[in-house]
Order: C-alpha cells, then sequence, then structure tokens
C-alpha cells in the first residue's frame, strides 16, 4: 500500500468507526505488521471493519503487544487491528471457577483481578504482562507449567470472535460441563488471526498455586540431564520441570553447566514429602540447591522469561519426552527444554548470514522430523524470513483441508494472509 493509499485507508476507517480509533504505527514491531493501527473499542466496530476490509480489500491482523508477528510476517499487511481498547472483565464467577474477559486484557492483569479470590489462569507463557488473552488463545502460547496445567486449549470453555461478513460468533459456554462448540475453540487456537478477530473469551480457572518451592540441580551433559529429569517425571508430580543449556547457567552461578529445575508445591506437609523424594529419586551424589519463598518466584520468573531478544533463531521442537534429549543434543544449540512435556525452544545468537539461518533452521527440523516430531520458528532476523518456512508443511491432504477451512472462514483472504502453514 502506498503512503497515500494508507493515508486514504486510515480516513474512511476514521470515518467509520471514529477518527481515535486511527493512528499511525508507533513501533518498530508495529510497522513491521501494518503502517495504520487501528484500535476498535467493541466488537461491533470490528464487525463494521471487517466488513469494510472485505468490500475493499484490505488486509488486515490483529495483534496483542506486536511481538508475534513482528518476527515472522514477511511483509506488512494493510491495517493492523490493536485490541487494547478491549480490556475488560466481562464476567467472575469465582464459585463456578469461570471468568470471561475481552481479548485485549493482558494475563498478567487478568491474574491479578483472580488474586483477589485466591485463583488464577493456569498459564505461563513469556512476559504475561505483555500477553494479550487474544494472542495467547491464537498464538497458543505455553510455559513451564504446561506440564501440570496443560495449555490454554485446556482452559478455554468460550470463545466469541467476528469472523466472515463481520458475523459476531460464539462458540462454547459459561460453564465447565457445556461442551457445545468445543471443535470451533480448537479451531480458533493456534490460528494466528487466519480465521478472525478473537473478541471475547470464557476460561475456567484453578486455586492459585501455595508454597512453591524449585530445586536446582546442575549437571555435566545433556544425557545426565534428561535421564535425571524422566526419573522425577515419572516419580514425582511436579508443577514443572525444565532444563537449561549452559548458555543461561549464569543466573544461578552454575558455569558451564546443564541446570534442571524441578518446581514444586501443596501443602507444608505435601512440600516436605516431596523435597525428601526429589532427593531419593537423585540420589545422593546429585548436586541440587533447594530454593523458597521469594527466591523460587524469582527463578522461575527468570525461566519463564527467558530473553532471547535479539537472537538471529528462534524455533521450537516438539517430540516425545524420551527423544527430546537426543534431538537437542543433535542440534547443539542453547535450549530451555519443557523437560516432561517433550517441547523445548532453542536459539541461534550472534550474525550469521540469512544462508547460516536457514541451514541452522533445516537442521534444527531435520532433527525434529527425524523423531517423528516437529518445529516452528518461532523468530529470526528480517534479512532471512524470506527463505525460511516458519511452519512445518505437513501432509497433502492436511494442508487440502486447512485450504479448505481458510476459505470457509475467510473467503475474501483479508484475515493476516500469508503468515501460516503453507503460506495460508
Amino acid at each position: 500500500m502506498s503512503a497515500l493509499d494508507a493515508s486514504q485507508t486510515a480516513e474512511q476507517i476514521g470515518a467509520l468507526i471514529g477518527a481515535d480509533r486511527v493512528r499511525a504505527a508507533a513501533s518498530e514491531s508495529e510497522r513491521t505488521i501494518a503502517g495504520v493501527v487501528v484500535e476498535p473499542a467493541s466488537a461491533d466496530e470490528i464487525a463494521e471493519l471487517v466488513r469494510k476490509c472485505e468490500t475493499e480489500h484490505i488486509t488486515l491482523a490483529p495483534f496483542g503487544a506486536a511481538r508475534t508477528l513482528a518476527e515472522i510476517r514477511h511483509s506488512q499487511v494493510d491495517v493492523a487491528v490493536s485490541l487494547a481498547r478491549m480490556n475488560r472483565v466481562v464476567a467472575y464467577e469465582p464459585d463456578d471457577m469461570t471468568v470471561i474477559a475481552e481479548a485485549g486484557h493482558t494475563l498478567e492483569a487478568l491474574n491479578g483481578h483472580l488474586a483477589e479470590r485466591g485463583q488464577c489462569l493456569p498459564a505461563d507463557p513469556p512476559f504475561p504482562n505483555l500477553t494479550t488473552l487474544g494472542s495467547l488463545i491464537a498464538e497458543a502460547k505455553a510455559g513451564p507449567i504446561r506440564l501440570s496445567e496443560g495449555t490454554v486449549r485446556d482452559l478455554l470453555i468460550g470463545i466469541r470472535f467476528v469472523g466472515h461478513g463481520g458475523r459476531i460468533v460464539h462458540g462454547g459456554g459459561q460453564v465447565v460441563k457445556n461442551v457445545a462448540g468445543y471443535d470451533l475453540m480448537k479451531v480458533m487456537t493456534g490460528s494466528f488471526g487466519t480465521l478472525g478477530i478473537i473478541t471475547e473469551a470464557t476460561f475456567k480457572v484453578r486455586p492459585a498455586p501455595t508454597n512453591y518451592a524449585l530445586a536446582l540441580t546442575s549437571f555435566m551433559n545433556t544425557g545426565q540431564a534428561f535421564e535425571a529429569a524422566g526419573g522425577l517425571s515419572n516419580a514425582i508430580p511436579l508443577i514443572h520441570l525444565e532444563i537449561i543449556s549452559p548458555g543461561f547457567d549464569a543466573k544461578f552461578g552454575r558455569s558451564g553447566r546443564f541446570l534442571m529445575l524441578a518446581g514444586f508445591g501443596g501443602s507444608g506437609a505435601e512440600v516436605q514429602y516431596l523435597r525428601t523424594r526429589i532427593a531419593e529419586v537423585l540420589g545422593s551424589g546429585a548436586e541440587t540447591e533447594l530454593l523458597e519463598g521469594a527466591d523460587a518466584e524469582s527463578a522461575y520468573e527468570w525461566l519463564r522469561d527467558i530473553d532471547v531478544r535479539g537472537a538471529a533463531l528462534v524455533a521450537q521442537m516438539a517430540v516425545l519426552p524420551a527423544e527430546l534429549g537426543r534431538c537437542l543434543d543433535q542440534c547443539g544449540s542453547e535450549f530451555r527444554a519443557h523437560a516432561g512435556s517433550g517441547v523445548a525452544q532453542m536459539f541461534l545468537g550472534g550474525e550469521p548470514s540469512a544462508e547460516a539461518i536457514y541451514r541452522e533452521a533445516e537442521r534444527w527440523r531435520e532433527a525434529a522430523h527425524g523423531a517423528q516430531g516437529h518445529l516452528r520458528i518461532l523468530a529470526a532476523s528480517p534479512g532471512s524470513r524470506d527463505d525460511l518456512n516458519f511452519f512445518d508443511e505437513p501432509p497433502a491432504g492436511t494442508l487440502n483441508l486447512m485450504g479448505r477451512m481458510k476459505a470457509a472462514f475467510d473467503p475474501a483472504g483479508i484475515f493476516n494472509p500469508g503468515c501460516f502453514v503453507g503460506g495460508l
């Protein structure tokens, strides 16, 4: 879109839903998505916007903090849709343990609200203060506690989104036992804004954990670390179980070591029992340190938010837990592994060439495929993106089905085009 076209589009959208709802992109991340940003304040305004975009063949992409799309889009869409104005808690039923909130509400803000009744939404992607509920669902984000709590798909019981024709679609319900429309929620989870714009979600919530503690153990190599993690995972109910490579060990003063971080909690008696069991499973020769209270919370937050901004390449591998250590050894990269879940994020630093980034990505992908798993690129240097496949290529039949679904949900092709599996 030319500067003139962008100006005209902004003017037309401003006339439609209000000039105060339209602005120029304010950051480099936003500019990577689009030059024009629209901030609707209701689902009805989004519906008006979608109808306008379909009529005028204007492409758009919803975003939260503009982090994920800024890392994977190859080129701009015409309009970026910020949900920042749609940030209310719509309804909260602590006795039923359910909450309804708008998509622009952040995970941190929601959990601050729930904490007043001793509850939480047990999802922990990096930087919850920057993670909107819409992006949590659309990008299927998860963190360490996926081991004990599952992912957002397991917590989502209702969803609203604006789709083709500006229709406001509702799937699911407001009580945990209501599973009507569950397939629709599964479809929207991890759809990256390619099927519609999520406006509201209903979640089941859980009691907030108590007496959190963290067992920190160091190892000389990957094999030792993952062997110990496998033993713990089979023997003990943990909140999370992570392994980090030596590139991140300085935080804990364990230079050159692979670190296993096992989180657990419960009543005082439960925590004491788990401490004893961890020591028994790991054996007397293990170099284990126990962190409790503020020290444990601080270590967990650092682990959750491991900051790799500026990395030349970031990818996420998912394989069987028993295969994860071997695959990471084969890749030879720095990593954070959710050892009990079979998921790991890998990082390539420095300033490699686009060709070197491409080769590394393909090598990581071969390792994942060799274990019957998959790999997704999370971020890459802008100059290397044109040659990268950010998603694995599915079988032809699966891709055909996904294409038909895209055509059914988005026949005008306006929702975040070219930013999903197979270029959908």
